[in-house]
């Protein structure tokens, strides 16, 4: 069963160095939906070790629960989120929500 769309839960404003957690879930898919979090309609790596790119964010992502925590955020996490929830019968995507820094 194809997801649907999730119901993503962004933080409006969060002072600097101020931990966020932003939620994506859904439940009508089946097999369990993984969830993908895009920042500005880029992916967000859930590895951030890794990845160059992301080696200044300090940022965890659960693709199992759909929960994206910053540990403490800094101006350069301002931006649009959204999550995208797949399964092997598809996947859904959420309204991009402001989140300010």
């Amino acid at each position: 069963v194809k997801p649907m769309t999730p119901r993503c839960t962004v933080p409006k404003a969060v002072p600097v160095g101020k931990s966020a957690s932003l939620h994506c879930h859904e439940n009508e898919g089946y097999p369990k939906s993984t969830y993908s979090w895009y920042r500005n309609s880029e992916p967000l790596s859930p590895d951030t070790k890794s990845n160059a790119r992301f080696q200044n964010s300090s940022y965890t992502v659960n693709p199992t629960t759909g929960t994206l925590v910053f540990h403490a955020v800094h101006k350069g996490d301002t931006g649009r989120y959204s999550c995208i929830a797949t399964n092997d019968a598809g996947f859904a995507k959420c309204e991009e929500q402001e989140m300010e820094v």
